[in-house]
């Protein structure tokens, strides 16, 4: 898709049915820094779609406004068919939605296994993970849940901050950056994990800047640029699309 046609209100999608996520028109600031301008994208319902751009195009505040934690945004934001913009951070999460960030927010003075049993349920429809079910998703984790917050490796603490989420229940996954500093076998890990995740029908939107993590897992693509949406496209089109990605990421 052009980004012109962007610009006229089209949004990506593939299937049918409600999307699991669709933004239309969305502008976010922070106090008086105007972040996001129109950004239209649509991810249905067990796909995994990565934004891609640069330090600073807007991808991670694309996530934080979905989950309302910027300053103002104004648009839509509908999560499985549900008005969001107006809704607090804390009924968006009762959607289903779950977010990790990029600082992970690991209690350090807290068990692995402690921080696994602190998040609440927030769906009606979908129970959590079970403790067995994370473990047998991350057997490091298994093999350190007595093991405090600081005392756990960066892979360690990201698969941690992972599994917390899929203990809520939620069914909308918002990952930032979840490979970014790791070493080579944890983010393969991860991509495992991923896969795993979109077999048993999860919906994942991920921002990566480690392009060859993100290649072969997502369905879709969206590339940012000045809190923009400049191009979208299918995995199926990833190869023709490689002139256009090195102009603007510099992959």
């Amino acid at each position: 898709m052009s980004t012109a046609t962007m610009q006229q209100g089209g949004v990506a999608s593939t299937g049918s049915g409600t999307a699991a996520l669709e933004i239309s028109d969305l502008q976010s600031w922070y106090g008086e820094s105007h972040i996001l301008h129109n950004v239209n994208l649509s991810v249905n319902k067990g796909e995994v779609v990565t934004l891609l751009g640069r330090n600073g195009a807007g991808r991670t505040t694309t996530l934080r406004s979905i989950m309302g934690l910027v300053g103002a945004r104004k648009g839509s934001i509908k999560i499985n068919g549900n008005e969001t913009i107006a809704m607090p951070t804390y009924k968006i999460a009762h959607q289903g939605v779950g977010y990790c960030p990029e600082e992970r927010g690991i209690f350090s003075s807290l068990s692995a296994e402690e921080n696994l049993m602190l998040p609440p349920f927030v769906s009606k429809t979908d129970k959590g993970m079970s403790i067995e079910e994370i473990y047998d998703m991350f057997p490091n984790l298994k093999e350190r849940r007595n093991s405090q917050g600081t005392r756990l490796s960066g892979g360690e603490q990201q698969m941690l901050a992972v599994a917390r989420i899929l203990r809520t229940g939620a069914r909308l996954l918002l990952l930032d950056e979840i490979s970014e500093g790791l070493a080579p076998v944890i983010v393969q890990a991860l991509a495992r994990m991923i896969l795993m995740l979109k077999a048993k029908g999860y919906t994942i939107v991920m921002v990566e800047q480690n392009f060859r993590f993100a290649a072969p897992l997502a369905d879709r693509f969206y590339v940012m640029e000045h809190g923009q949406i400049v191009e979208s496209f299918a995995s199926s089109e990833l190869e023709s699309k490689t002139q256009k990605l090195n102009e603007l990421l510099g992959v």
